[in-house]
């Protein structure tokens, strides 16, 4: 089972919450950042969809096998309405992979999963053309990324080699194998996890990489009355490796998620908030506390990300409040900290704090 994080707001319900996970503010003098109210929810626009009824409906579903975490459930769902993937940080422990499996049968998608180990191979992922000995021919055999909801577990843990052969996949969309293009099955996601404590025999991510992620995600450690009620499911025999028996079941399909995406597109976006949304990249590139700041892909990340949490708040508009509430797990792992910086503690998420407090938002 699954704790809630320490993250940005959660919205009332219906609507579920932005994504969370944030990590305390640069320095010690600096106090975290306070949880602002939640949004009103507008009548009409997206709220009256039964498309948005339907996806909505699956933040409750997953909390029959996981409690707490809908910080990051909501970042997970924002993540799949605009094709955008996402990596989970945290420690071992906190049911990263619990989420995902429930977020899976809560929108009746194909999940596979795979260990990323040392000795994992680059085919072992995407594939490979095996000699069929009985019929004298070859043929290729799909490898795990040919998926709905493709899980690489500890991707830090395999070589850059095996890591490399996910960027294809998640940037096209589709495996090369021999010269000929296969596409994936729609819709595709990859959620990747990593430790962020144990650093011996693993292999960090490359910017190039992370720049892939529409979400950086951490998950954090449960409260106490949510770790209880953990305790108290378990007392009372629920097996978490069986989904089947919390009564979990599918309430959003593929065409429900697919018909999102359509209304997601169609949020609009003043010329303001898109100015608001440059000015923020833009003052990360010049922060002297980085040597990297956001890329354009990296802008149009948050852009999309902010359409997806506008619409799931009921809104048919961006406002800078969507913004600044995905922001940081949208942006945290596209900055580069100044190593002596680093050492004296200083975050990313500590940087985007002064950057949002400093880069005035449009009225």
């Amino acid at each position: 089972m699954v704790p809630e994080p320490d993250g940005p707001p959660t919205p009332p319900p219906p609507p579920p919450p932005p994504p969370a996970g944030a990590a305390p503010p640069v320095g010690p003098t600096t106090p975290p950042a306070a949880r602002p109210a939640p949004p009103e929810v507008p009548a009409g626009g997206p709220t009256a969809s039964p498309t948005r009824a339907a996806v909505v409906a699956v933040r409750d579903e997953v909390g029959k096998a996981v409690v707490g975490q809908e910080g990051v459930l909501s970042g997970l769902i924002a993540a799949l309405l605009v094709e955008g993937h996402v990596l989970l940080e945290g420690v071992p422990g906190v049911a990263k992979t619990l989420l995902v499996k429930a977020l899976a049968a809560a929108l009746d998608l194909e999940f596979k999963r795979v260990q990323f180990t040392p000795d994992l191979m680059p085919s072992d992922v995407t594939g490979q053309v095996i000699f069929e000995a009985t019929e004298g021919t070859f043929r290729f055999r799909q490898g795990p990324v040919f998926t709905n909801l493709f899980l690489a577990d500890e991707i830090n843990r395999t070589p850059p080699k095996t890591q490399a052969a996910l960027l294809e996949s998640m940037e096209e969309r589709q495996v090369t194998v021999d010269g000929e293009r296969r596409p994936l099955p729609e819709p595709f996601i990859v959620i990747a996890t990593q430790n962020p404590v144990e650093y011996e025999g693993t292999y960090p991510l490359p910017e190039a990489q992370l720049d892939r992620f529409l979400f950086k995600l951490l998950v954090d450690y449960p409260t106490a009355q949510q770790e209880q009620l953990v305790l108290a499911r378990h007392d009372q025999g629920l097996d978490p490796h069986d989904l089947a028996s919390t009564g979990l079941r599918a309430v959003a399909s593929a065409a429900d998620l697919l018909a999102a995406r359509e209304e997601v597109k169609a949020v609009r976006v003043e010329a303001p908030v898109l100015a608001y949304i440059v000015a923020l990249a833009r003052a990360t590139r010049e922060s002297p506390s980085l040597t990297l700041g956001v890329s354009p892909r990296g802008a149009a990340a948050l852009l999309h990300a902010s359409k997806a949490w506008a619409w799931l708040a009921g809104r048919a508009f961006v406002t800078p409040d969507e913004v600044k509430a995905v922001a940081k797990p949208a942006l945290r792992h596209r900055l580069l900290l100044r190593p002596e910086l680093e050492l004296e503690g200083a975050t990313a998420d500590g940087v985007l704090d002064g950057v949002l407090a400093a880069v005035p938002a449009p009225r």
